[in-house]
């Protein structure tokens, strides 16, 4: 991966975006560690000051998230757009396929985000939140189609399996044995939905 020019900009403050910040933050964590890395480095890289580094994310640990909000919202869309004769699993299948679909050059930052997610201890805890957020998605949408709140058992039960699932993908995904992802989501959304008699 290429490096980025880290010297900070001098004169007016260099402009940046929430998704520059969260690419940068990235880059420096896959060529340097996300422990060895610091607040103070992204800033540096981004170009920026450390306080206007924290309107972007209220931590490091935030910044390997990206903009998880967006992600939340995505999944919500596209569950949504589900025709409403297709059961239930069908409809989560498709949606949880078109919601993690990029385009090919944006993969490798995925990779970077889902392996330090995965691997690094710091974000174990961080990542109880975020996935609480995803789940109530799903829960919500179950309780829709079923008709009970989204408290209710099988709303929640679909939500923690299916965050499982996804994450049983990615995890294969990430570590290589499964070059596709798209096809690790199918496979283990059609196995949760024939009961795993596969």
């Amino acid at each position: 991966m290429p490096q980025r020019n880290i010297t900070p900009s001098r004169g007016r403050p260099r402009s940046t975006t929430h998704d520059e910040v969260a690419r940068v933050a990235l880059e420096l964590f896959a060529t340097r560690g996300f422990e060895e890395t610091t607040v103070d480095d992204i800033a540096r890289a981004v170009g920026v000051g450390r306080r206007t580094l924290f309107r972007y994310f209220s931590s490091k640990n935030d910044t390997v998230w990206g903009d998880f909000d967006a992600v939340c919202r995505r999944l919500h869309d596209d569950l949504a757009a589900q025709p409403a004769d297709i059961d239930i699993m069908t409809a989560l299948r498709h949606a949880v396929i078109s919601s993690n679909t990029y385009p090919d050059e944006a993969l490798p930052e995925l990779r970077i985000r889902m392996t330090l997610i995965t691997s690094v201890p710091a974000l174990q805890a961080h990542s109880m939140l975020r996935y609480a957020a995803w789940r109530a998605v799903v829960a919500d949408f179950a309780a829709e189609r079923l008709g009970v709140d989204p408290g209710d058992l099988l709303p929640q039960t679909l939500g923690h399996v299916a965050l499982g699932t996804s994450m049983a993908a990615f995890s294969e995904w990430v570590g290589g044995h499964e070059r596709d992802l798209i096809a690790a989501l199918d496979a283990g959304y059609r196995a949760l939905a024939a009961g795993f008699r596969v």
